[in-house]
């Protein structure tokens, strides 16, 4: 029996790449269906609320909060971009921009961000990826994490259409996210780290 379960966005550059990672050739882009096991994936755009809270507590309430609106089973994402210089400046308590880089980026551009890090030798950073699976309303959320550590670059390089991308060089890779080839940042990026945990579950459950 396969159970659907509702990928939560409305961004139709982050599904591409999200069920490309997920199931490769198998996808259906015309019908935007993807089965993996005995789970079959479809995506709808909901305006959750913006939350608070750490990069756990934001997804968590994200999931839960889908689940009770179309009582279904529930797959949300979070991304986060954390500057590892900011760490000791706020205890690690809420790394930042952390969850806040979509707001972070509409508000400064890239080159704003770049700029907070103008006074720190510190220009290492992480790409956090957080999916959360929760089954229904009043259910717990899984939650299944990928971190790729990088740089943060000292100005942005290759395509600016998708977020900041062009400004983070992922450790091992003279290239920004934007400038890698789709299939290489497929293969290492953050949100490939999350969805090979998601995959493996989706197989074995």
């Amino acid at each position: 029996m396969v159970k659907e379960v509702v990928f939560v966005t409305g961004n139709s550059n982050k599904l591409k790449e999200v069920v490309s990672i997920l199931s490769g050739p198998s996808f259906d882009s015309q019908a935007s269906v993807n089965v993996v096991g005995h789970y079959k994936i479809v995506n709808q755009s909901l305006d959750l609320d913006e939350v608070q809270g750490t990069i756990s507590e934001v997804t968590i309430k994200k999931a839960q909060q889908a689940a009770n609106w179309i009582n279904k089973p529930v797959l949300v994402e979070d991304t986060a971009l954390v500057f590892n210089a900011f760490y000791g400046e706020n205890n690690g308590v809420n790394d930042l921009p952390g969850p806040y880089i979509k707001w972070f980026l509409k508000n400064l551009g890239l080159t704003g961000l770049i700029n907070l890090l103008y006074k720190f030798d510190d220009k290492s950073a992480k790409a956090i990826c957080t999916f959360g699976y929760c089954e229904g309303p009043n259910q717990p959320v899984l939650l299944f994490q990928g971190i790729t550590e990088g740089i943060i670059v000292d100005k942005p390089r290759g395509p600016t259409d998708f977020g900041w991308d062009p400004i983070f060089q992922p450790v091992g890779f003279n290239e920004t996210y934007a400038e890698l080839d789709k299939k290489v940042k497929n293969s290492i990026s953050h949100r490939f780290k999350a969805l090979d945990k998601v995959k493996d579950f989706f197989l074995n459950n």
